[in-house]
């Protein structure tokens, strides 16, 4: 589970809570069974019409996948891939194919499954960038989602304060009723502004983040997978894979490999 993501989560609506709270107001009188049906079903609908509905069915793994979802560290990808140039290098590319079972990550030992059934080069990036820009329209499918999901939210809490001004203005016979009225139809207003920028907005912004992670480790992954059907010599494929990494994090994986 990604800690940052749920904490951020809970500290934006404790936030909010604590506000309503300090402010004197009551937590039960923002609860309104109209509001909800108006910027949730709104929104939703909103959604499912913009997106096939294939898609929209599988919203809830892209959430899933923003909460719980985790990405391999590269620093281990790239010791991975240097100690497979070692293994290639002293003992030919074919050997791999004994270690193949060992490897962790599915994107490696299709690369490397390539490169021991000598598969030219170029069709192996080919197919590797290929599989790689797949991924990433995937990801990008699910930000945009979130990202509209984020639209129609505050979309739908203007309509929902529209309707409320509507029937406040019909029924002005009472007075009494007007503070009452006001304070309903805005919540709709609130409703879709807690969803838009403490779920949606951050939920797309961490999908983001995730998929820059991914796209990072397999474009090391594809630069290893070459270096070494290439037949590079292991220093050069570590040279090479590190400069996709911070000098910091450089630094350190050296100083932990003398």
């Amino acid at each position: 589970m990604d800690l940052g993501t749920v904490g951020g989560m809970c500290i934006a609506f404790i936030a909010v809570a604590l506000a309503i709270v300090i402010g004197g107001g009551n937590p039960l009188a923002l609860i309104d069974p109209a509001s909800i049906i108006v910027v949730f079903g709104g929104t939703i609908g909103a959604v499912t019409c913009a997106f096939p509905l294939a898609k929209t069915l599988k919203f809830h793994t892209f959430v899933m996948k923003a909460i719980f979802g985790q990405t391999a560290d590269p620093a281990e990808a790239i010791k991975d891939l240097v100690k497979y140039a070692e293994i290639a290098r002293r003992e030919g590319i074919l050997s791999l194919e004994n270690h193949v079972q060992d490897m962790k990550d599915e994107f490696i030992v299709r690369g490397i499954k390539m490169a021991i059934d000598g598969t030219d080069p170029e069709l192996i990036k080919v197919i590797l960038d290929s599989e790689l820009e797949g991924m990433m329209t995937r990801h990008m499918q699910g930000k945009l989602m979130l990202d509209q999901f984020g639209k129609y939210a505050p979309a739908f809490g203007m309509i929902g304060t529209l309707l409320g001004l509507i029937f406040m203005l019909g029924s002005m016979e009472d007075p009494s009723t007007i503070g009452p009225s006001m304070a309903v139809a805005l919540i709709t207003t609130l409703y879709g502004a807690v969803i838009a920028n403490a779920f949606a907005g951050p939920i797309g912004d961490k999908l983001y983040m995730k998929d820059q992670e991914e796209v990072l480790l397999k474009t090391i992954i594809i630069a290893g997978v070459m270096s070494i059907q290439s037949g590079d010599n292991p220093r050069v494929v570590e040279s090479k894979l590190l400069t996709f990494l911070p000098p910091a994090r450089r630094a350190e994986i050296l100083a932990d490999a003398a």
